[in-house]
């Protein structure tokens, strides 16, 4: 559960909106704000970003904490942030609104995005690392972890079978195997060389299927080009997974479905290190909140019970439309 000791509110006391300019007012704590409104960091990374001491930057994330501007959870040894904006009344999410506008010129965000990119592009060098090494053992190595069932689940959840269908982070191209029997044409988008060979020579008897490499926060797919899209274990490897749903939601045609299958959050943080992911999992009603501010309707998430031979964390099944 976010650990999370908010101060009483009084709404529309002087009071609170004091409390809240004391918190936020002080340039260090705005700018641990604008890394934690897109981003989950933990100390060590903002303060590799910020260029403070990791003290400096707890006494901080203490404050705002405290304060309810911020919410922390445990991953293994660490504690993860990120911005409550979901948790605000309207009176705190103007005030937000408003410091964000005036900070928009301030040099040192500019400074601190650079550095960010820097560690996310670090992050994204070593996922690359894994899925290269891994590809060759990559379907054993799912199948161990997750079982199979998954699969099957997020096949019937695309059905009719005319579709034009979208596999983001299609990896070997297992997926698409199963699938491209029963669609009308198939794409396939992985940003793993050896991925996308692999996906390539599984599936080059099917004329009507395509494997594209691209990158699931900018998909190398038109606006409105596919009937369904489907996102089996790969939301947990990218840095901005709402920023992955909106393109999902982009390329989907009205009427078009999204089948996510993915990790439920867990605190096996030596499996996540093992994996390569960026995420311990999501909690259904991250997937659903994520869902409504990427613009898709209709979610409906639930956990799929685990198989029996699977030894990684259980898994859930969201699916959700486009008006």
């Amino acid at each position: 559960m976010p650990e999370k000791t908010p101060q009483p509110e009084r709404p529309g006391h002087p009071d609170t909106l004091l409390g809240w300019m004391q918190s936020i007012g002080d340039p260090m704590r705005l700018r641990i704000l604008r890394l934690l409104e897109r981003h989950e960091l933990g100390v060590a990374e903002l303060a590799d970003v910020l260029q403070s001491p990791q003290s400096t930057i707890s006494r901080h994330l203490k404050i705002l904490l405290g304060d309810g501007w911020i919410r922390s959870r445990r991953s293994g040894t660490a504690h993860l942030s990120t911005l409550a904006m979901d948790e605000f009344d309207a009176a705190r999410r103007k005030l937000w609104q408003l410091t964000r506008e005036q900070m928009s010129e301030w040099q040192a965000l500019r400074q601190d995005a650079l550095r960010l990119q820097r560690l996310l592009s670090e992050r994204s060098d070593a996922q690359q690392k894994f899925f290269s090494g891994a590809a060759g053992d990559w379907d054993r190595t799912r199948e161990s972890l997750y079982g199979t069932a998954f699969a099957s689940a997020a096949a019937i959840a695309l059905m009719p079978a005319k579709y034009v269908v979208a596999d983001l982070g299609c990896g070997t191209g297992q997926m698409l195997e199963r699938l491209a029997p029963r669609v009308g044409r198939a794409i396939g988008v992985d940003n793993t060389p050896a991925m996308i060979r692999a996906a390539r020579k599984r599936l080059e008897d099917f004329d009507h299927v395509e494997i594209r490499e691209g990158e699931l926060e900018a998909l190398p797919l038109d606006d409105a080009s596919v009937d369904a899209a489907l996102m089996v274990l790969s939301l947990s490897y990218v840095a901005e997974p709402l920023v992955c749903l909106r393109e999902m939601r982009r390329i989907l045609r009205p009427g078009g479905r999204a089948v996510i299958v993915d990790v439920l959050r867990h605190d096996q943080e030596a499996f996540r290190r093992e994996m390569g992911q960026t995420w311990p999992g999501f909690d259904t009603d991250d997937i659903a909140s994520m869902a409504r501010d990427a613009g898709l309707a209709g979610l409906h998430a639930e956990p799929l019970a685990p198989e029996a031979q699977a030894r990684g964390p259980a898994l859930f099944l969201a699916t959700a439309v486009v008006l």
